[in-house]
């Protein structure tokens, strides 16, 4: 059974784009070995990710997120049982925010400020489905 499941959280330090790039590239060498894709957002040490996957391969990676030093404040938006993987293109796709409109960030929140707390689970869902349409993600496999 696949499901779909988004997450906030913010970094517990400072994180350089290195060490993002570092993350990113053991995402791709790793998820593919659990069946899991997906996608992330990072903004100023805030995170918003959508993993794809089966149930017991997904649980276990969002366990292991959670547990993580380099993370705070995680917080799940949404879980669903899905159909069809929406990013199945992605091991790890990235949303390249220099090249994000603003007006998309204020058609789902207060402010053009990406700030996954402050909206719905059903909010930043339909963000990420218009970050791919518009397509603001790098780094596809």
């Amino acid at each position: 059974m696949l499901v779909r499941l988004m997450y906030a959280s913010r970094a517990a330090k400072p994180m350089d784009p290195e060490e993002l790039a570092a993350i990113l590239r053991q995402c791709r060498l790793e998820n593919p070995k659990q069946g899991i894709t997906g996608l992330l957002c990072n903004s100023d040490g805030l995170f918003l990710q959508v993993l794809e996957g089966g149930r017991t391969a997904v649980n276990r990676l969002y366990n292991r997120i959670v547990a993580d030093p380099r993370h705070t404040d995680v917080t799940l938006l949404n879980y669903e049982e899905i159909g069809e993987r929406r990013f199945a293109g992605w091991a790890m796709g990235q949303v390249q925010l220099s090249r994000l409109n603003p007006a998309l960030l204020l058609k789902y929140s207060e402010t053009a400020t990406l700030d996954p707390y402050a909206v719905s689970g059903q909010a930043a869902a339909a963000l990420f489905e218009e970050l791919v349409a518009t397509a603001a993600v790098m780094c596809q496999n």
